[in-house]
């Protein structure tokens, strides 16, 4: 029998290695930046055309390679941070797979201009889909310029399945952020066809937040800094009123990495516990040093997730940093002792006699010779109470439990309703009793009404006498000119002001009370959660932002006319069980089990 059992080609193996380590642009993007951060650069400028399809080109004013460095560079297992097993774990820089420019290379077309620090001649580099095409001396400033052509032209399905310019971009925005947040010493820009969405000048931590995330977020920042034997943990948690519903900014960093820890994300909501209602986030940007022997960043192949060695005592730590931080910064009333009208607090004078503070009695009184207190009577009727319903004619109204004798549903029902809590409206039908959710029930019907319009054109915009501002990050204000054509349908006229702000000069008729800067936010937000590939996509994700911000809130008290308008409303849906995003809308409490309950 033959052998069966063969070494794959280095072209294969790089190609199955590009598919661990690089999934899409951003990759591609996260290493060369990370390979640039760890060259020692101070200025880092990332410029893609087609979200990275067509083009990527990372420079840097790093160290730059030798003739020698460079062509190894591409080889796999290459690398300048490891020599044994140990060093594993005790790694301090960003990038550290040996497979990472091979990988690239599989996949890509590359030219690579490098000059070493010190070195007059530099060197001009060039692969194919892992192929050696050439290398020669060249000019070029110091440090490393990486241009990356044609990502997966030799792998046509990879590429068939990378999703839209808008999502890759959006990727890309993610990854090149999480490392500036890192690094604020370094200043970075990133160019998208020609077009500056990033332009970060080297500053302190809180400056860089602010850049990336717009000027309103840094008076929602509260400062953590605490130092201990086992970790420190440095960094900013958000002000209780900072709290959003949907798309609150949460990064935790571990060594430099950014990482994803629930466990860690319950230690920072457990300080706000009892400041905050439930179901809200609340923004941190939050930084831990930990001895790299005490952590494993090789537990997740995107390196996203990362285990700790002493994860209960340091959930301890971060628990206790957030709340010192709130608890400190929190605005208390407090007595300001240096206005005027302070009260006059003598000084204590040992030598000066103090009387002792006399009691006054009445030696006369007796509580039992007093008339007491008379209690609560309940007013008298007053008499010919009759005279006050004259000419008011009176008919027995129908109860909640009268039915109708009808085959359909809605038929049989009362034409009185019933609210219970402001929640819940409840009426009878033919099997039993129908309780209705009135909020998840008028999303429903505003969801439909807005596809509907939206389809017809038929929306009308509402100019506001003074317009609103929203200021949106480089990756919302991506998502949301992607947005644009749809909102205008919807009756949004937004004016690009520059820098991520938009004015807001237009709105949906009837949307009064609505906050507009939160709704157009949490649209985005849910635009970003849900993918905005198709029209389609963009009208249902826009619809029912719009449906739940003008439903009917909980608590509202609703006429026994505007319940029956809501019920008929709801029966004309195509959908009357679900809400548009799931949820159930009504139940019936059959006749068999109303019975049960009062056996």
């Amino acid at each position: 029998m033959s052998d069966i059992i063969q070494l794959l080609p280095d072209s294969v193996a790089n190609q199955i290695a590009a598919g661990e380590v690089i999934q899409r642009p951003a990759s591609v993007i996260k290493e060369l930046v990370e390979n640039a951060v760890d060259a020692d650069a101070t200025h880092i400028d990332v410029l893609i055309i087609d979200a990275g399809r067509t083009s990527i080109q990372v420079i840097d004013d790093g160290k730059g390679m030798s003739e020698t460095d460079a062509r190894l560079a591409f080889e796999r297992h290459a690398t300048s941070k490891i020599r044994q097993a140990d060093d594993l774990f005790a790694l301090h820089t960003m990038g550290f797979r040996g497979e990472a420019l091979a990988s690239i290379a599989a996949v890509a077309q590359i030219e690579l201009k490098t000059r070493l620090r010190g070195n007059a001649i530099g060197t001009h580099l060039s692969i194919s889909g892992s192929r050696f095409v050439g290398q020669e001396p060249c000019s070029c400033p110091e440090g490393s310029n990486f241009m990356i052509e044609n990502l997966f032209f030799n792998v046509p399905a990879r590429r068939k399945f990378l999703k839209s310019n808008t999502t890759e971009l959006n990727n890309i925005l993610t990854a090149f952020e999480r490392i500036a947040l890192v690094y604020p010493q370094i200043s970075f820009t990133l160019q998208s066809n020609d077009v500056e969405l990033y332009h970060l000048k080297a500053s302190n931590l809180r400056q860089r937040i602010v850049d990336i995330f717009g000027k309103k977020i840094s008076q929602d920042l509260l400062p953590v800094d605490v130092e201990t034997t086992m970790c420190t943990i440095h960094g900013f948690v958000g002000k209780p009123e900072a709290a959003r519903k949907k798309g609150a900014k949460q990064y935790f960093f571990a060594n430099g990495r950014y990482m994803r820890h629930p466990y860690f994300s319950k230690a920072v909501m457990n300080a706000y516990e009892r400041l905050l209602p439930v179901g809200v986030q609340i923004p941190y940007f939050l930084y831990f040093d930990v001895p790299a022997a005490d952590i494993d960043v090789n537990i997740h192949p995107t390196k996203t997730e990362i285990k700790f060695e002493n994860e209960q005592a340091i959930w301890q730590i971060l628990s206790a940093a957030v709340k010192e931080a709130v608890g400190r910064f929190n605005e208390i009333p407090k007595i300001d002792f240096d206005t005027e009208g302070r009260p006059d607090i003598p000084v204590f004078d040992a030598h000066r006699e103090v009387a002792a503070p006399q009691v006054k009695l009445n030696p006369q009184y007796n509580p039992f010779k007093e008339t007491p207190v008379p209690a609560y009577t309940r007013p008298s009727v007053p008499k010919e109470w009759e005279q006050l319903y004259e000419g008011i004619e009176t008919k027995p109204q129908q109860t909640f439990f009268d039915q109708q004798s009808s085959d359909e549903l809605m038929e049989e029902k009362s034409p009185v309703h019933y609210q219970y809590k402001g929640q819940y409206i409840m009426t009878a039908v033919k099997s039993g009793l129908m309780v209705i959710d009135q909020h998840r029930a008028h999303v429903r019907i505003l969801y439909e009404q807005y596809l509907s319009h939206q389809k017809e054109h038929k929306v009308e915009a509402q100019k506001v006498l003074f317009p609103e501002v929203v200021q949106l990050s480089a990756t919302e204000g991506v998502l949301l000119e992607k947005m644009m054509p749809e909102m205008a349908d919807m009756g949004f006229e937004l004016t690009n002001l520059g820098g991520g702000s938009y004015a807001v000069n237009a709105v949906p008729a009837g949307l009064d009370g609505v906050p507009v800067v939160s709704l157009i936010t949490d649209m985005v937000v849910d635009a970003s959660e849900k993918g905005v590939s198709l029209r389609d996509e963009i009208s249902r994700s826009l619809a029912l932002s719009l449906a739940h911000s003008a439903a009917i809130p909980y608590g509202q008290v609703l006429s026994n006319d505007e319940m029956e308008g809501l019920v008929n409303d709801l029966f004309a849906c195509s959908n009357v069980n679900y809400s548009p995003d799931g949820k159930s809308i009504l139940g019936i409490l059959s006749q068999q089990e109303i019975s049960r309950l009062l056996d």
